[in-house]
């Protein structure tokens, strides 16, 4: 990263950050852009060029996390099968960030409940990646068997499953998010999928 997308990062950061503690205290639609602006210490316009629009400050960290998927599911040993290595590298994004911010953000979100159809966890390029990934462990042509595209979109709706059981659980601290996600994608692993009649 240049010093210039460092301090690019560093801006949308507090502007994220600053909304969460808005929209947990005052609620996601009472909350006005101008207001998170100054809990962030930047002008509108620099929030501007930031930031699309108030539901992309909390549905971006999702994005952002799937986005990473396929980078960790390639530095997963070789000796993996194909279930057990997606399976570690989703796990291995849903625990990268810190308990703290994971709870404000959780906290932000379940103040605007109808943003909860609109997370998807990866767009469907970064799928396409990890469907080549998947078919390359399974040793297949995903051009003609479907057995690792069924894989990995399986795989993502059971993460996607977990993540949105974690953000409607409430403030349980005995539920976190890589609890929900675990148990969500222990359903799909399966020996099955480490066979040539998948």
């Amino acid at each position: 990263m240049s010093l210039r997308d460092r301090q690019r990062r560093r801006v949308r950061d507090d502007i994220q950050r600053a909304a969460y503690r808005l929209f947990a205290r005052s609620g996601f639609e009472a909350v006005t852009t101008e207001q998170i602006a100054a809990e962030a210490g930047v002008s509108p316009s620099t929030y501007f060029r930031h930031v699309r629009s108030k539901e992309d400050l909390l549905l971006e960290p999702v994005r952002e996390g799937g986005a990473g998927i396929a980078g960790l599911l390639e530095a997963r040993p070789g000796s993996e099968p194909a279930d057990v290595a997606l399976a570690g590298a989703i796990l291995a994004r849903s625990t990268s960030l810190a308990v703290e911010e994971l709870e404000q953000w959780r906290a932000a979100f379940t103040t605007a409940p109808h943003l909860l159809d609109r997370v998807a966890l990866i767009p469907p390029d970064h799928r396409a990646r990890l469907v080549e990934l998947v078919a390359h462990r399974m040793a297949r042509d995903p051009e003609t068997d479907p057995t690792p595209g069924l894989l990995v979109h399986l795989m993502l709706a059971a993460a996607e499953f977990g993540l949105l059981q974690w953000l409607r659980g409430g403030h349980d601290p005995a539920v976190s998010l890589p609890v929900c996600v675990e148990a969500a994608l222990a359903a799909v692993q399966d020996p099955r999928w480490r066979t040539d009649t998948a």
